[in-house]
């Protein structure tokens, strides 16, 4: 498994927390690009279209699980760079 391969590839979310142990294709098997929160069979939970959507997702997420502003930045600051926002 690469470095990048240990994070959902949409959200960041470390893979190893997802609970359900990743998204799943279409068929039905699981898909080791994203996380359950982000794609189910084969489709993509939300609407987003651009990285920033995600990060202003994520950060009211952690900020409703209580995380201060400086892990919120740290935890989202490299969402752009994941595949599914790459240009």
């Amino acid at each position: 498994m690469g470095k990048f391969d240990r994070f959902c590839q949409s959200c960041g979310m470390p893979r190893a927390m997802d609970e359900k142990g990743g998204g799943t294709n279409a068929d039905g098997s699981t898909n080791s690009v994203y996380c359950s929160h982000c794609y189910t069979n084969g489709k993509f939970n939300d609407k987003f279209t651009h990285s920033a959507q995600m990060v202003h997702f994520v950060k009211e997420h952690l900020k409703e699980s209580g995380i201060g502003p400086l892990k919120r930045w740290f935890y989202t600051m490299h969402i752009s760079k994941l595949n599914r926002w790459k240009k």
